[in-house]
Parts: C-alpha cells; sequence; structure tokens
C-alpha cells in the first residue's frame, strides 16, 4: 500500500509544471552593447536563462515574481584574477608556518562567499597551495556559496622566483622544490610541472614570468624563465586543453611570455610601447589589475606594514601601474577585466571599475570587458557573460545606471548564480 501511495504522488509530481522564476527588471544591460534595455522580464528554469521578454510579464500561480522595477540588471561579472585563499595583511608571511590546510580551507569559503556577493559570479584563481581546487570543488556541490571558479592550482615558478614556495625562508628550510612543487628550471621541468597540475585538477596554468612584489625576492620585474621554458610549458597546456596566464610587470619578461605563446598578460606594469604591439600583433589579452598596484603602494607607506625588499617593490610600481594601463589601451592592447583581490580585501573588486574609468576606460567598456570579454577568454562565452536566453542564471542587480555613476557595482543588491538567489 505505501509503495503504492509512493508512486501515486510520485505521478502527480511529476505531471506539476516546473517552477520558474520570473524576474521583473526596471532596465538590463545588453553587454554587447552598453545599452539600457527598460522594462524586461528575466525568466529563469532551474539554472538557465529560458527567455527574456518585452515589459513585465508573470507565469503560473506555481512561479516566483521578483521584483527588480527599480534596478539595473546585469549578468554576474566575472574577475579574471583572484587569490581565494588568503587576504593580506602584515601576518601573512608567517601564517605560511602557522597555517593548516584546513585553516586555509575555512578562510577561503568566508573570501569565497564575499565575492559572490559582491556580484562575481566566475573568477579565474591564479595561484594558492591547491587549496583553491578543493574550494571549486566545494563550491560545485553545493557545500559552500561561492563564485564558479576556474583555478590554476599553484603557480609556476622558476628556483628563486616569484611564487616560489620558500622565498624567504631561513637556508635550511629552503630545500629545493622542483616541479610537483611548482618550481622549473629547464623545459622538462616545465612539462612535468604542467601535467602535474591537471593531475592535481587545476583548469588553467599561471606561471610568474617575471619578479614581483608580494614575494621576498629582490626583484620586482626581472624576466625568470626561458623561451624554451615558456614554450615547453604553453605546448604542453595547450596538449592538456588549459590556457596559460602569465604574470608579469617587467617588459623583457612579458616579450618573452608573448612569443612564448601565454593568452593572457596579467598586470603588465612596466610594458613598453613595443611589448603593447606585440601584444596586439599576438592577440594575448592584457589583464590590468590597477587595484592591486593603488592598494599595495598605499600600504607601503604604512610603517612595518611590508617587509622592506617588499615595501620598496611596491612603492617602485604602484605609481606606473595606472598609467600604462591608460597607456595600453590607448594603443588598443586586447584587455580584459581582472583585480587581483586577495592582495587587497575581497568583496571590494568592483572598485577597478573606477579605477579603469580615471585610466580613460569607459565604464561600458569595462563591463564589456568583465563579462563578454572574460567569459570569451575561459571559453565560456555561450554560457556566461550575457543576460541570453540558454545561458546560465547568472544575475545581479544595482540601484542606479552604472554607465552613468560607477560607484554603484560596489554596492550589489541581488545576485542570482546557477538560478539561486544568494541576495536579495
Amino acid at each position: 500500500m505505501r509503495t503504492t501511495l509512493f508512486l501515486l504522488a510520485l505521478f502527480f509530481t511529476m505531471l506539476l509544471p516546473a517552477q520558474d522564476v520570473y524576474l521583473h527588471c526596471g532596465a538590463i544591460l545588453d553587454t554587447d552593447t552598453g545599452k539600457l534595455l527598460s522594462e524586461k522580464t528575466i525568466v529563469v528554469s532551474e539554472n538557465k536563462i529560458k527567455s527574456i521578454q518585452n515589459g513585465y510579464v508573470s507565469g503560473s500561480d506555481v512561479d516566483t515574481v521578483i521584483d527588480l522595477k527599480s534596478k539595473t540588471v546585469l549578468p554576474g561579472l566575472i574577475d579574471m584574477h583572484v587569490h581565494l585563499e588568503s587576504e593580506f595583511n602584515p601576518q601573512v608571511y608567517i601564517k605560511r608556518f602557522t597555517n593548516n590546510e584546513a585553516d586555509v580551507a575555512f578562510e577561503s569559503a568566508v573570501y569565497a562567499k564575499s565575492t559572490l556577493m559582491a556580484g562575481f559570479t566566475t573568477v579565474r584563481d591564479l595561484g594558492g597551495t591547491g587549496v583553491n581546487i578543493a574550494l571549486r570543488n566545494a563550491i560545485n556541490k553545493g557545500h559552500v556559496p561561492g563564485p564558479r571558479i576556474i583555478t590554476s592550482g599553484k603557480a609556476l615558478a622558476t628556483t628563486g622566483g616569484h611564487a616560489d614556495p620558500t622565498n624567504g625562508m631561513k637556508h635550511d628550510l629552503m630545500g629545493d622544490p622542483g616541479p610537483k612543487e611548482g618550481v622549473v628550471n629547464s623545459p622538462d621541468d616545465a612539462k612535468k610541472a604542467v601535467r602535474q597540475r591537471y593531475k592535481n585538477g587545476a583548469d588553467v596554468i599561471k606561471i610568474t614570468a617575471t619578479g614581483g612584489v608580494l614575494s621576498v625576492a629582490k626583484s620586482g620585474h626581472n624576466p625568470q624563465f626561458t623561451l624554451e621554458e615558456i614554450k615547453a610549458i604553453t605546448s604542453t597546456a595547450k596538449n592538456y586543453g588549459m590556457s596559460v596566464a602569465a604574470h608579469a610587470h617587467g617588459d623583457e619578461g612579458m616579450k618573452l611570455a608573448i612569443l612564448g605563446g601565454v593568452n593572457t598578460i596579467e598586470h603588465g606594469s612596466f610594458m613598453s610601447e613595443e611589448t603593447m604591439a606585440l601584444m596586439i600583433k599576438h592577440n594575448c589579452y592584457l589583464i590590468p589589475t590597477i587595484s592591486a598596484g593603488k592598494q599595495v603602494a598605499e600600504k607601503a607607506k604604512q610603517p612595518g606594514f611590508f617587509p622592506p625588499v617588499v615595501a620598496r617593490k611596491a612603492l617602485e610600481i604602484g605609481p606606473i601601474h595606472q598609467r600604462t594601463m591608460a597607456k595600453a589601451y590607448k594603443k588598443g592592447v586586447p584587455m580584459g577585466f581582472g583585480t587581483d583581490a586577495g592582495v587587497f580585501p575581497h568583496g571590494t573588486n568592483a572598485i577597478e571599475f573606477g579605477y579603469l574609468l580615471e585610466a580613460g576606460i569607459p565604464v561600458k567598456e569595462s563591463l564589456k570587458a568583465a563579462t563578454v570579454t572574460n567569459a570569451m577568454l575561459l571559453g565560456m562565452e555561450e554560457e556566461i557573460g550575457k543576460l541570453k536566453a540558454g545561458f546560465f542564471a547568472d544575475i545581479i542587480a544595482v540601484e542606479g545606471d552604472p554607465i552613468k555613476d560607477v560607484k554603484v557595482l560596489e554596492n550589489v543588491g541581488f545576485v542570482m548564480k546557477n538560478g539561486t538567489v544568494y541576495k536579495q
């Protein structure tokens, strides 16, 4: 009898219409054109956008209506450069020795939630200990809230280079890390390191083509890989279906990375006009991260916030970074959108839009970069980055017109990811 009743209940449940969500939008942003389209209804079915209709329409009694008539509605934003495992403060260097993986994991879950609530529904995580891979998996399984993560796992470095995990340690702790730990010193090492990242579950490869700011190492912009090593990385990554992002501040290292076949240059602080032309020729995209340059330069003025070797590099790179981005934009260098969140507080990613505007990049173009362009760079241009039927229901809403007032992007009031409302 119980079995019969259960089967009858299941049968009648299957006959019920699926519940859809109707979003009544005061205006939606066409991310291709930057135009606002007024009075639209977005119909969401499960995790996808089912349709976009003119005016305010409703479905059946079982459907849900969400009133966003006073809001501007956009596709979920995409940040191509974050570090969800940490958030920089003066204790970061010592925490490498005191934090366990579990500590890192719990902190990263907090940062992931902050990022999602800020309207960034997809991010590319470019370097951590490997906890970022577990975080991606936990979010995908619904265990913790957070953005869709495309991750590199551990970034690849050279011995002593930016992202060598033993930089700054005393000699008897340095050891000799190799490809398994993400340290490369030959083309063969490079191939093995890429394959290890694939084995670990990474989605993308990140290399540190030049020195960096926050590593405890002397140079912030010297080249750190040979051309042969970079080519070995990019060709192996291509075989495994992965793109390659190259952290680069110095110009010579950037040139080697571009000629070696990387897909994106991260930061690009000291990029020359010659290298800008090379970026255009090879269709290599620049991810600006002005926010990071601004923030580290400010923090470097606080005594004791950074070790002296780091403070010197931060003060050098900070003032020039935004000017270089302005010049690159005027030259026509293709650009995505990224922030380097983790160098500064997670959840404040949208301050980058204001800095890009200061550099002469119109908001409608930076919004296109943070949606349409980034989706293309991730190979997800038919899934995210637009409000369009068949795309994932990654939808956010803000008060006012972001094209006229960029600051409204820093206060997202509604967040839906994959059809689930996380903030309203």
